[in-house]
C-alpha cells in the first residue's frame, strides 16, 4: 500500500513538472521580475514615464503589425479587444510606470505582483463565483501578511506612503481584472498581445505626441535601446504570450499566485542594480509574498491531479 502511495505520488509530482502551463507561467513570472528592474531604470533615468510608455508600445506595435497583417490577421475592432486594451493596457501602463519613477524598485518587488494575486482572485469570486479552498486563503493571508508588513511601517512613519505606492496598486487591480477578463472572454495569447499593443499604441501615441511632456533625446540612445528591447519585447510580447497561455491552461487565480514569487527575484534583484537599502520589514515582506504565492500554486495544482 505505501508503495502504490509513493508511486502515485511521484507520477502526480511529473505530472505537474510536464504540465505545460507551470513552464508559461515561470516563464512569464522571470520575464515580469526583469521588467520590474528595467521600468525601475528607465523610472530613474533621464526618461519619463511617458516616454516609457510610448517606447513600449510604439517598438512591439512595429514588430507585431506586419505579422498581424499578412499572417495572422483578425478583427481588432471588437469590444473585448478595445475593453482589455483599455483595461491591461493603457490604464495599466499609465499608472505602473508612474509608480516606478516615485516608489523604490524593491517596494514595487512587493506591492505590484504581491497585490495582484489578491485583486485577481477576489474579482474571480465575483465576476465568475470561483470557490476559494482553504489551503488558497492560507496562501493569500501570507501574501496580505508580505503587502501589510512594507506598508504599515511606513502608514507610522513621517515619510508616508508616496504616490508612487498607490498608483502601483492601482496597475496590479488593472492587471488582474484584465486577466480575468482574458480567461472569461476566451482571448487567446495571439489575439490578447496583438490587441493589446495595437489598440493601445493606436490610443495613446497621438495624445503623447500632442500633450504629455517629452524627454526623448538622442544622448539618451542607450536607456531607449534598453528600454524598447525590454519593454517593447521581452515584456510586452514575449511575456505576454507566456502569461495569457498560462492563464488558458492554469486559470487567472493559479497564475496571479505564481506570478508571486516575482518579489523574491527582483526584490534582490532591486538591492544589487540600485542599492536600495535591506530592512526587515522588506524581508518579510518579500519571503512572505513568495512563500505564500508558492503554497497557492503548488496546492491548486495538486487538486487538479486528483
Amino acid at each position: 500500500m505505501q508503495t502504490l502511495k509513493n508511486t502515485i505520488t511521484t507520477t502526480r509530482k511529473q505530472r505537474l513538472l510536464l504540465n505545460p502551463g507551470v513552464f508559461y507561467a515561470l516563464a512569464a513570472a522571470l520575464i515580469w521580475s526583469g521588467f520590474i528592474l528595467v521600468s525601475r531604470q528607465g523610472g530613474v533615468s533621464a526618461l519619463n514615464g511617458y516616454d516609457v510608455i510610448a517606447i513600449r508600445y510604439l517598438t512591439c506595435s512595429l514588430l507585431l503589425l506586419p505579422i498581424w497583417w499578412f499572417k495572422f490577421r483578425f478583427n481588432l475592432l471588437q469590444a473585448r479587444f478595445i475593453l482589455t486594451s483599455l483595461v491591461g493596457g493603457l490604464a495599466y501602463a499609465l499608472f505602473t510606470f508612474q509608480g516606478f519613477q516615485l516608489a523604490s524598485a524593491s517596494h514595487a518587488a512587493v506591492l505590484l505582483p504581491g497585490l495582484i494575486p489578491l485583486f485577481i482572485i477576489l474579482l474571480a469570486t465575483l465576476i465568475d463565483s470561483d470557490k476559494i479552498p482553504l489551503n488558497k486563503w492560507l496562501g493569500l493571508a501570507l501574501i496580505t501578511l508580505g503587502v501589510v508588513s512594507l506598508i504599515w511601517p511606513l502608514l507610522n512613519s513621517d515619510q508616508g506612503l508616496n504616490s508612487g505606492h498607490y498608483y502601483l496598486a492601482a496597475g496590479a487591480f488593472c492587471w488582474a481584472l484584465f486577466s480575468v477578463l482574458i480567461k472569461r472572454w476566451e482571448i487567446s495569447p495571439w489575439q490578447a498581445t496583438v490587441s493589446l499593443a495595437l489598440i493601445t499604441c493606436i490610443i495613446y501615441l497621438p495624445g503623447y505626441v500632442i500633450f504629455l511632456p517629452k524627454n526623448i533625446a538622442f544622448n539618451l540612445w542607450q536607456d531607449i535601446a534598453l528600454q524598447a528591447f525590454y519593454q517593447g519585447f521581452m515584456a510586452t510580447i514575449v511575456q505576454m504570450i507566456f502569461y495569457v497561455k498560462a492563464v488558458r491552461v492554469l486559470g487567472p487565480s493559479a497564475m496571479g499566485s505564481m506570478m508571486a514569487i516575482v518579489p523574491l527575484i527582483s526584490g534582490l534583484g532591486a538591492l544589487y542594480f540600485f542599492a536600495e537599502p535591506l530592512t526587515s520589514t522588506l524581508i518579510i515582506g518579500l519571503v512572505s509574498v513568495s512563500i505564500g504565492a508558492i503554497i497557492v500554486h503548488t496546492k491548486i495544482n495538486f487538486l487538479k491531479l486528483k
